[in-house]
C-alpha cells in the first residue's frame, strides 16, 4: 500500500445492483483500499445493493442514499458515484449508531472513538457523520458525540432521496439503515482541513417566530400570523407562489456570536405551517437571507482550506439540496457543479449538514485531504 494518497473515482448508472458495484469496483480497483465512499440513488433495491456491496468490497465502506450526487462532470442524478482513498497513512472506521432514538447510543459511539484514537496517539482524526435524513435527530446525535470528541473535526450530511419520499438510508456492514447514523472515524498522518461555506447573508428584515413544534421543526405562526403567508408577503409574493425552491433563495437566518446560521424551509404545508430541515423553535429572532455569489463564497472557503492543505487530494463534500434547488432556479446548477468538480469533489446533495457541534443546512461542508509528502 502506498503512503501517499491514491484516489480513483467512480460512477455508474447501470439499473442492476449487482452489474452497478461490479462497474464501480473495475474503476476503482478497491482490493486494498483504505475506504470505499459512496452516494447512490434510493430507486435501487437496496437490500440487493447492500450484499452486492459487502461481496465486492472487502475493506471499510461508508456511504448512504442522496438526493443527486457530486461527480467528476458536476451534479448528476440517480445511479452511483464513488470513491476509493488508499494510503498506508490512512484508516477509516465506520460505527453504526442505532436506534437514534436511544440517546445514549452516539456518546457511546464517540467513548469508542477516543479510545481508538488514545491508541493510535501518532495520527490525527477526524470524523466524517451520515444520518438518516428524515429522523429529525441530528441535533441531539451531534451533541453528544461532539460532547465525548471535543476537538476532534466533524463534518457530515444528512442522508436524502430525491424527492420520491421513499425514505433516506445509510449504509453499514452489508445493510441499509434508518433510524440510524454511522459515524467514520478516519484517522491519519495526512494533511487535512474542514470548512463550511454558505452564500446566503442576512438582509434588512427581521422576524419572530411566534409559534412552533421544536421537536417536529414546524412553524405555526411568525409575527404573530400564519407562518406561511406572513413570510410569504415580507419576501414579496402570494403564498400560493411559496415554494422550497422560492424560499431557498431567502431563507431564514439565525445570528450569534458573529456567525450566521441558514434555517432553510423544507415544506409549506397545507394548514399553513412550514417545516424546516433543522433546529427551530418559539422566540427566535431571525433575519430574511439574501444571496451573494456561489462562486465568490466558494472559491473564499477552498482558499482558506488550502491554506492548510497545499495540495488537495479529494475533497469529501456535502451540498444542501436547497442550493442545488436554488442553483438550477438561477441557471447556475451547471456552472457551480463544474466548479465542484474541478475542486475534487466527491460528493452528494444532503438534507442538512453537520459541522463541528452543529446541524446546519443550505451550506456546503467538505473535509478536503492531502495526497502526502
Amino acid at each position: 500500500m502506498t503512503d501517499r494518497l491514491l484516489v480513483r473515482r467512480a460512477r455508474s448508472v447501470l439499473s442492476d445492483e449487482h452489474a452497478a458495484v461490479l462497474e464501480l469496483n473495475a474503476q476503482l480497483q478497491a482490493d486494498n483500499a483504505s475506504v470505499v465512499v459512496f452516494y447512490c440513488s434510493e430507486a435501487y433495491d437496496l437490500p440487493r445493493l447492500g450484499r452486492a456491496l459487502a461481496e465486492t468490497f472487502p475493506g471499510p465502506v461508508m456511504g448512504c442514499t442522496s438526493a443527486g450526487q457530486i461527480a467528476d462532470t458536476g451534479y448528476v442524478d440517480g445511479g452511483i458515484t464513488a470513491v476509493s482513498l488508499t494510503s498506508s497513512q490512512l484508516r477509516a472506521s465506520p460505527h453504526l449508531i442505532s436506534p437514534l432514538s436511544d440517546s445514549n447510543a452516539a456518546a457511546e459511539v464517540g467513548y469508542h472513538v477516543v479510545a481508538e484514537l488514545v491508541r493510535s496517539s501518532s495520527r490525527k482524526g477526524f470524523g466524517v457523520l451520515l444520518i438518516d435524513g428524515h429522523s429529525g435527530a441530528e441535533e441531539r446525535t451531534i451533541s453528544a458525540l461532539f460532547e465525548v470528541l471535543g476537538d476532534v473535526p466533524l463534518v457530515g450530511g444528512s442522508a436524502a432521496d430525491e424527492h420520491t419520499n421513499a425514505g433516506t438510508f445509510v449504509y453499514h456492514a452489508g445493510a441499509f439503515h434508518q433510524n440510524a447514523a454511522v459515524f467514520t472515524l478516519f484517522e491519519t498522518t495526512l494533511p487535512f482541513s474542514t470548512f463550511k461555506v454558505q452564500h446566503v447573508v442576512p438582509g434588512r428584515t427581521k422576524v419572530v417566530i411566534t409559534e412552533a413544534d421544536a421537536g417536529r421543526r414546524l412553524v405555526y405562526e411568525i409575527n404573530g400570523k400564519p407562518a406561511a403567508a406572513e413570510y410569504a408577503r415580507l419576501i414579496g409574493i402570494h403564498p400560493v407562489e411559496l415554494t422550497p425552491v422560492v424560499s431557498a433563495e431567502h431563507p431564514l437566518i439565525w445570528s450569534v456570536g458573529g456567525e450566521h446560521f441558514v434555517r432553510g424551509i423544507r415544506a409549506v404545508n397545507a394548514d399553513g405551517s412550514l417545516s424546516f430541515y433543522c433546529a427551530i423553535e418559539t422566540g427566535l429572532v431571525l433575519s430574511i437571507g439574501e444571496p451573494t455569489s456561489a462562486l465568490a463564497a466558494l472559491d473564499e472557503g477552498f482558499a482558506r482550506a488550502t491554506e492548510r492543505v497545499v495540495s488537495p487530494a479529494v475533497v469529501l463534500g456535502f451540498d444542501c439540496v436547497s442550493r442545488r434547488r436554488e442553483f438550477e432556479r438561477r441557471g447556475e446548477a451547471d456552472t457551480v457543479g463544474h466548479y465542484l468538480a474541478s475542486q475534487t469533489v466527491v460528493g452528494f446533495c444532503t438534507y442538512g449538514e453537520q459541522f463541528g457541534s452543529l446541524h446546519v443546512n443550505q451550506t456546503f461542508t467538505a473535509v478536503v485531504i492531502g495526497g502526502g509528502d
